[in-house]
């Protein structure tokens, strides 16, 4: 009679001896693009906020600036997250950019505020790149894990703030308070991934001084499909309020 361990022991010796390494599970990668110029915005920021509590599910919030001159200026807005969309819009074959537009692991698009799709979307288990970034002093070193056969990817490491509170004093949402969460404050490029385990050590001081938490994105060259993720808080303050200078 066979036994089912006794070969599930050998497939398994078999495949490590072959330089095999399984993937990992990982979080999904929801990108929020959103401003504080837009009315239609705050009901996504809200979904965020929930989404920001699940451990299977990493959300990034990128502000764009193609509202600050509809009557405000979004002050967490940076070119790099309008760029961003853009490569999103001509990938995914989007016949324009707007907001709010959630992609989930460069993949799909979604009207942020879609709650049903969106939950739907991210369903079921994610496994990619093992991924991991950790702290040590200083520094913040980030390890992947060897996969043969992999795509070639970017290695993006994103400072964002946890939560803010704005005052907005002019433009759609002129008089309104917005919670926001997991806005992204910086984007950078560490390497590429090529298949074969790799480690990177980064200052945190190339951060900019409000990031609270840090992530790292492990993405087909591109800006294609998303294979790893991965968080860390960082030792700021859990929640900042900010207040734009103009705001009356």
């Amino acid at each position: 009679m066979t036994n089912p361990l006794a070969i599930c022991v050998a497939m398994t010796v078999a495949s490590l001896s072959a330089g095999i390494v399984l993937a990992e599970p990982r979080p999904a990668v929801l990108e929020l693009y959103t401003s504080e110029g837009c009315s239609s915005c705050p009901p996504a920021e809200a979904f965020i906020a929930e989404l920001a509590q699940r451990p299977d599910v990493l959300p990034l919030s990128f502000h764009v600036d193609y509202w600050n001159d509809q009557g405000w200026r979004d002050i967490f807005t940076f070119a790099d997250a309008t760029h961003r969309q853009h490569v999103y819009a001509g990938s995914l074959r989007q016949s324009s950019v707007y907001t709010p537009q959630a992609i989930i692991d460069g993949q799909k698009a979604f009207v942020g505020s879609d709650r049903r799709s969106i939950l739907s979307a991210l369903s079921g288990a994610r496994d990619g790149v093992a991924t991991r970034i950790t702290r040590n002093g200083s520094q913040l070193n980030v390890s992947l894990g060897e996969q043969p056969g992999a795509k070639s990817a970017d290695v993006l490491l994103i400072g964002y703030l946890r939560e803010a509170t704005s005052h907005i004093g002019r433009g759609e949402n002129s008089g309104r308070t917005l919670q926001e969460f997991n806005i992204v404050r910086s984007l950078i490029r560490l390497g590429t991934f090529t298949g074969s385990a790799r480690d990177f050590s980064v200052p945190i001081s190339s951060l900019p001084h409000e990031a609270t938490n840090v992530a790292v994105v492990v993405q087909t060259l591109g800006q294609g499909v998303i294979s790893g993720a991965a968080s860390l808080p960082l030792t700021a303050p859990p929640t900042e309020v900010i207040k734009a200078p103009w705001a009356k």
